[in-house]
């Protein structure tokens, strides 16, 4: 469990990071759509750890790598938002978050369970089919004329 502290300080980290991605993260991550969806820090606050959400992109793994190279320089960005609200600039380490496409995946489940229950429902309500009597035998009845013998 995180303590008030460690909370104050990640969400003002995230706050200023995402500031920082919208405004110069283009030149790392070209043509993505990227957002940072979770920040936390150690108990010591050394160390930040990030959860990057990666969308249009072929391989999110591919931007992860961007942002693993262009660690100094986000770090550096970071510690000029933040001088005036810490003593030390905590190091940083990127991740992604797949909880979206988690959550989309489970969704497309339920929503194929809820398809299958509908079908079973729809099955068992259906009136029953009644048997329909073979047509040939009432018209050959019909066209033979009967006779009588007395």
């Amino acid at each position: 469990m995180d303590s008030r502290r460690q909370l104050k300080i990640a969400s003002l980290i995230k706050e200023a990071f995402t500031e920082i991605l919208n405004k110069g993260g283009k030149n790392i991550y070209g043509k993505a759509f990227v957002t940072v969806t979770n920040a936390t820090i150690t108990s010591d606050l050394t160390l930040a750890r990030f959860y990057l959400s990666i969308f249009n992109s072929q391989t999110p793994d591919e931007v992860l790598m961007q942002f693993n190279i262009h660690k100094h320089e986000l770090r550096k960005q970071l510690a000029e938002k933040l001088r005036h609200h810490l003593r030390r600039i905590p190091e940083i380490e990127f991740f992604k978050d797949d909880t979206l496409d988690y959550v989309t995946k489970i969704e497309a489940v339920f929503s194929k369970i809820s398809a299958e229950d509908a079908e079973i429902h729809n099955l068992k309500n259906a009136p029953p089919v009644e048997e329909k009597k073979p047509r040939a035998k009432k018209a050959a009845a019909k066209k033979a004329p009967k006779r009588n013998e007395d």
